[in-house]
């Protein structure tokens, strides 16, 4: 029985022309050969599977080669060529830094860099992983690796380029290795199936290459399986299946359902993708990409940026006209929201539904009677900022005269507010209340006088004789009455207008934010400060603040005093020794605990 080889060992590589995706780095390299220009220490970094190794062994054997071509590349046919394609070469040595990552396995390395070549010129040592290596081991390596003899060339090669010692980075060449794209990992996977006699699918190796995830290595491997899945007829369906891929059909009917505005549909063939064992957070990822995929197709400019066969780019190019930029962008966000959503989610499947259900709603008219298939409103939030914000607490009432007959008052549920609609009959009242502001619903009144007459900015009640005789003079509309307003009020405005003071203020807004307004009477509130210089920072602030107060709070009598705390008043803490007082003032037996274990404040 013939002995098999994978086909990532079968088509490994052998020249510097036949690497694939890393045209700019053998380029570089060959160019270095040709001029004789090589660095004593290389370091090959970038993710697995993308040929740092296999370039490493071509340099190794390029550099060696006793007839270069003209290209720059081995002749394979000098006896140094031979040995190394037969894995006899005594130049070539390769460690594996993860297994021999030891200080002993370096100067073992050290010890045998003395001996020069017999065959050839360099003596090239490939450490592979080199991030695995201990702090010791790199630190027996520094001299080597600067001041190495002149026939040793070092090529380290690792796939966690910031696991390295800076002063192992400083003595390198560095190159960055790229992931293959899917194009160029295609057309490989085409020309080992054409060299193996295997039918394949354009479709089918693209499926493979955007598993692989930009790896040749993992890219041939999955093709192996899946030549021996299908027996050498390598298919889309078969792909499908074996590597159990979500198939963009749903992707493409998901996107029709949702554009329909067809939530239950949706649902539905959420419902058979879950049944088919794929789990919610990769169908919501892949969505996200289809509806990215959909938006780079709308645009001949990032038209390259769609990695799909041609039949398949034809699919999307269609499905994108129906798709405004608008929706996608909206799209995409709400999928990207779910999937950063779904790991902390206990109920995962409700998640992806609720997804679901909004981007259906994205193009529904709200208008439009609901017709079953869609809700006939957007989902949309239930608090807002302005009434979270908001003090909550019972409305102010107050009485309201009534008018004359002859002029019908059309008074609504809301109180104080039907004083608006009513602009003929506010001038023939006497005792009118004054019209509320946007912020009314703020002044939470101190006292609530009931059904007693008696009305709040008003606090005399008017006669019976008075309320049935017609005013004789009316109360300019300039007129304004100072509003009752409690601490809380005070205190919301307060932190209000701290925030509100500019960035050259910030000492300023933060002293704000550390103080607490208490009221002294209905219109005065004072607070306190630690010193005399924060005192006299608050008493230059007092118009401006005292401004603003009367403002919001609608009442032109707000007073703000300052005063420095005395030392039996709660202070605010600022070290550890001040805590530590405060709390042994609550409770003495922390100072016994102190002085029995001898504790001391770090």
């Amino acid at each position: 029985m013939e002995n098999y080889i994978v086909s990532a060992r079968k088509y490994r590589p052998a020249t510097f022309d036949s690497v694939v995706g890393q045209k700019a780095l053998t380029t570089t390299l060959k160019n270095a050969i040709l001029t004789q220009k090589l660095a004593h220490a290389y370091l090959f970094c970038g993710p697995r599977g993308v040929g740092k190794t296999t370039c490493a062994r071509i340099f190794a054997k390029t550099i060696n080669c006793l007839h270069l071509t003209p290209e720059g590349e081995a002749c394979n046919e000098c006896e140094s060529c031979r040995a190394f394609n037969e894995q006899r070469s005594f130049n070539i040595h390769e460690l594996d830094a993860a297994s021999n990552n030891s200080v002993e396995d370096i100067r073992s390395l050290i010890e045998q860099v003395r001996i020069p070549p017999q065959i050839g010129n360099y003596k090239v040592y490939i450490i592979d992983e080199v991030h695995m290596l201990s702090q010791a081991a790199f630190n027996a390596f520094l001299k080597t690796l600067e001041e190495p003899p002149h026939h040793a060339i070092f090529i380290l090669a690792t796939t966690e380029k910031h696991k390295i010692l800076p002063t192992i980075l400083s003595r390198c060449q560095i190159y960055d290795f790229n992931r293959i794209s899917v194009n160029d990992t295609v057309e490989h996977l085409l020309y080992v199936a054409q060299k193996e006699n295997i039918q394949v699918e354009p479709e089918a190796l693209n499926v493979i290459a955007q598993k692989a995830d930009g790896g040749m290595r993992d890219a041939l491997s999955i093709f192996d399986q899946v030549v021996s899945f299908t027996q050498g007829n390598v298919t889309y369906k078969s792909v499908i299946a074996n590597l159990n891929v979500l198939d963009y059909e749903y992707y493409f009917q998901m996107t029709d359902l949702i554009l329909g505005n067809k939530v239950s549909d949706a649902m539905m063939l959420f419902n058979t993708i879950l049944s088919k064992g794929f789990d919610g957070s990769h169908f919501i990822t892949g969505l996200g990409a289809h509806f990215r995929d959909l938006l780079v197709s709308r645009d001949q400019v990032t038209l390259p940026l769609l990695e799909v066969s041609d039949s398949v780019r034809q699919r999307y190019q269609e499905q994108a006209l129906r798709c405004a930029p608008k929706f996608l962008y909206r799209a995409m966000k709400l999928c990207n929201d779910c999937d950063l959503n779904y790991r902390i989610s206990k109920n995962k499947r409700l998640l992806v539904e609720l997804t679901l259900i909004q981007l259906a709603q994205l193009t529904s008219d709200d208008e439009a009677p609901g017709v079953g298939q869609c809700p006939t409103r957007a989902l949309k939030p239930i608090f807002t900022k302005q009434a979270a914000t908001q003090p909550s607490a019972p409305a102010a009432t107050s009485s309201v005269q009534q008018t004359a007959p002859t002029k019908p008052a059309h008074v609504s549920q809301s109180g104080p507010a039907s004083a608006a609609t009513q602009p003929q009959q506010a001038q023939s009242s006497q005792h009118q209340a004054p019209t509320p502001e946007s912020k009314a619903e703020n002044k939470i009144p101190k006292v609530k006088f009931g059904n007693l007459g008696v009305s709040i900015k008003s606090p005399h009640p008017a006669s019976t004789a008075e309320k049935q005789q017609p005013a004789t003079t009316t109360t300019p509309a300039t007129v304004q009455e100072d509003y009752i307003f409690n601490e809380k009020d005070l205190r919301f405005y307060w932190f209000e207008y701290a925030n509100l003071l500019p960035v050259e203020e910030a000492a300023n807004a933060g002293r704000m934010k550390a103080m607490t307004p208490h009221l002294l009477n209905d219109t005065t509130f004072e607070v306190m400060v630690d010193n005399e210089i924060v005192e006299k920072y608050m008493k230059d602030m007092i118009p401006q603040i005292q401004a603003h107060l009367r403002k919001q709070l609608h009442n032109s009598k707000i007073t703000m005093t300052v005063r420095i705390s005395t030392p039996q008043e709660l202070t605010k803490a600022y070290n550890r020794v001040e805590q530590f007082q405060m709390m042994n003032q609550k409770n003495p037996n922390l100072q016994l605990l102190r002085e029995a274990f001898g504790l001391e404040f770090s």
